[in-house]
């Protein structure tokens, strides 16, 4: 029963943002429901146990349209490959764990998109802030005896 709602939910989603539905993308989106932050390779991994002959390519072709179609949201943190999610509704970030690569999400602090505003925007009309928050998880920082004093988005102290 939760696997129909989760396709269900697929496909009106997909309907909703103007794109043709297919085994294949509702297969990406109920991956992406269901592991929020996933890479394409995660995506596809998940895919595959749902629709086998889905290829590498058909996943990121779907991410891609997902993406221009505004369903899902582009994640590039520095050092890590790309991932996806569906919340993109409004305007939060992420917390990055600098030993596992766990992501969480962080609603915005300060109130309003894009809510970092820049003390000299240079002439921009700045539309969107990503703040990626880098350290460690409770479950990383819980194992290590002291936190480095400066990790950096690859997990190395400089």
């Amino acid at each position: 029963m939760r696997e129909e709602l989760m396709t269900d939910a697929a496909e009106a989603a997909i309907r909703a943002a103007g794109l043709r539905v297919t085994d294949s993308r509702r297969a990406v989106y109920d991956a992406l429901l269901a592991h929020p932050h996933a890479t394409a390779d995660a995506v596809h991994d998940t895919v595959r146990d749902v629709v086998a002959s889905t290829s590498l390519q058909s996943v990121y072709n779907a991410l891609g349209d997902f993406a221009a179609a505004g369903l899902v949201r582009r994640i590039e943190p520095a050092g890590h490959p790309m991932m996806f999610e569906l919340r993109v509704d409004d305007n939060h970030h992420h917390l990055i764990c600098t030993s596992c690569g766990a992501v969480t999400d962080v609603d915005c602090a300060t109130g309003h998109a894009p809510c970092l505003i820049p003390d000299d925007a240079h002439g921009y009309r700045v539309a969107v802030a990503e703040v990626t928050y880098w350290g460690l998880c409770a479950s990383c920082a819980a194992l290590q005896t002291s936190i480095p004093e400066e990790p950096t988005p690859t997990g190395r102290t400089s």
